[in-house]
């Protein structure tokens, strides 16, 4: 088994132990992924290092062989993570070797042997071991010949639906960011470094900073979004007009995510800067002419003014 996971992801620290864990992908680090950390945490003691074990790449991604787009990229995923009291992520490389495992072989050599797991938090729903053949009781009955406890967390619901990274994913496909919102307990952000663009924006009066984005960020809807901004540049939270997608009234080539500070002027190139999405204004439309583009987005600016004094910001 490779050593590579003994390292904290992209870090190079290594591996404190005991350990505290909290295993699953948590992509998203959702409302029902939130729950089994807050257990987690609530159980850990107090000589223990609270963790996450997550796995790079996503097993489907790696069964599959298709790259698969996340709601929150590994950084971002991490960063997170530590808000709610995680001390360490681990990040298992889901291997051949590590699938292969059975669920026994599991437990022994990576948490037990590997990181002297002392208490355990997952989902109802968690697999694990050669083909997913060992579920949260199974993961319970294995541990418990080593004196480990398995705390098993019953799924969130919004009402009679299950909060997932798959139903997260679906709002976000309709553009319905006040649903993703709910789901995540935040409104879906996009972090980027603002690089230089066209500055057509700049041309039409409505200055834009263009968003680097991590490549396997999950974007929404392709269209026009009311957001908050924040960034180390800000003194204070910003209000802004985002537009997503491949600007076709200006023939774009490929997709771009620029955003408008409705209040704020001056340069932030190469600042790292975060869209907190807070409203779904319209879909990307191509327009006649640049003064009809020019017009709608006066139009846009002023919609995203009245829906960010409306909307209550989980961010």
């Amino acid at each position: 088994m490779s050593k590579y996971f003994l390292y904290q992801f992209n870090s190079g620290l290594p591996l404190q132990t005991p350990t505290a864990i909290a295993l699953g992908n948590f992509d998203g680090v959702h409302r029902g992924h939130q729950q089994v950390i807050r257990t987690l945490v609530a159980a850990a003691p107090p000589d223990c290092y609270r963790s996450v074990i997550t796995f790079s790449p996503h097993p489907q991604a790696f069964f599959t062989g298709e790259a698969r787009l996340l709601l929150t990229p590994e950084a971002e995923k991490r960063a997170l993570l530590s808000q709610y009291g995680i001390e360490q992520v681990i990040v298992l490389p889901f291997t051949h070797a590590l699938a292969q495992l059975s669920p026994l072989e599991f437990v022994e050599q990576i948490l037990v042997q590997q990181l002297q797991a002392k208490v355990l938090s997952v989902g109802f729903n968690f697999g694990f071991g050669r083909g997913r053949s060992g579920t949260a009781e199974d993961l319970r009955t294995l541990c418990a010949a080593f004196g480990i406890p398995v705390h098993i967390v019953p799924p969130y619901c919004r009402g009679s639906d299950r909060v997932s990274s798959s139903a997260v994913r679906a709002a976000l496909a309709e553009g319905d960011v006040a649903l993703a919102r709910e789901l995540l307990g935040r409104a879906y952000s996009l972090t980027g470094t603002v690089i230089q663009g066209e500055q057509l924006g700049r041309q039409l009066g409505f200055p834009t900073a263009n968003l680097a984005l991590p490549p396997d960020k999950l974007l929404p809807r392709y269209g026009v979004y009311a957001c908050r901004v924040t960034g180390a540049a800000f003194a204070n939270e910003q209000l802004g007009v985002v537009n997503i997608g491949m600007r076709p009234t200006v023939t774009g080539r490929q997709v771009t995510t620029e955003v408008h500070l409705l209040n704020w002027q001056g340069n932030l190139y190469n600042q790292e800067i975060t869209l907190h999405l807070e409203a779904f204004i319209r879909p990307e439309v191509r327009f006649p002419s640049l003064a009809a583009l020019q017009a709608q987005i006066a139009a846009d600016c002023q919609v995203a003014a009245n829906l960010l004094e409306r909307v209550v910001s989980y961010a």
